[in-house]
């Protein structure tokens, strides 16, 4: 429909980008999602494009074809992320690039590029991902949570650079759900970080749905620069 709402989601292949994909074109949105490999997911008023979100030619490009397609972008979603858990001391160089390469570097490029096009309407909701690995300081997560630290940084300041442009910028940072990004994670270092979370589970999709929902409603235009931890974790 042409007058449908537009959401990008990066990572959309699988996970929870994939999940988030699905609700949203459920509730009605246009939905373009992105990722480094192709995706089997086919639905209507659903684009999927193949980039690496650190990619600042391929992003723009990105940006361009939805700007002549739909005019318009009404929400981004940037859970595209990338992790590694290892002793900082056993943890190469290339690691921490790679990190700071997809989780700051990814998602600043994306909300300059969405600032950029939502502007035109002076209206926009931007969610970033971070993690409860910040705030918990996770032993063998240093170089991960240091770039989820940056992720909230970059949140909150942009929170204040895109305010007057009618952008609201937010995160979530989930705790550990089951999908890909943990399953190399042993057991034990698992139910450690639950017990270090009010709620003692694993969280779930809807979780992540429920808070995203709350940060895109049309009331939560007077929220901004804030990041929700999942669990009760602070």
């Amino acid at each position: 429909m042409p007058d449908s709402p537009v959401m990008l989601i990066t990572g959309a292949r699988k996970g929870i980008g994939r999940y988030l994909a699905e609700y949203y074109l459920g509730k009605g949105w246009h939905v373009v999602g992105c990722s480094r490999s192709p995706t089997e997911f086919e639905a209507p008023g659903y684009q999927h494009y193949c980039l690496d979100v650190a990619d600042e030619k391929a992003a723009r490009a990105l940006f361009a074809q939805i700007r002549k397609e739909h005019g318009r972008l009404d929400a981004l979603l940037n859970n595209a992320g990338a992790a590694a858990m290892n002793h900082a001391l056993l943890t190469p160089i290339e690691t921490v690039l790679r990190l700071l390469n997809t989780n700051v570097a990814g998602t600043f490029l994306f909300c300059r590029e969405a600032a950029r096009l939502m502007q035109a309407r002076k209206v926009g909701r931007i969610v970033n991902f971070t993690t409860v690995a910040v705030p918990l300081m996770l032993e063998g997560e240093a170089a991960y949570a240091a770039s989820k630290a940056a992720v909230t940084s970059l949140t909150q300041i942009l929170a204040r650079e895109l305010a007057p442009l009618g952008i609201t910028v937010n995160a979530i940072g989930p705790t550990p759900i089951d999908t890909d990004l943990i399953r190399g994670i042993p057991q034990e270092k698992l139910d450690r970080l639950l017990q270090q979370q009010a709620i003692h589970r694993f969280g779930e999709f809807t979780d992540i749905s429920n808070t995203i929902d709350f940060f895109l409603r049309p009331e939560s235009n007077f929220i901004t620069g804030q990041v929700i931890y999942l669990g009760g974790v602070s």
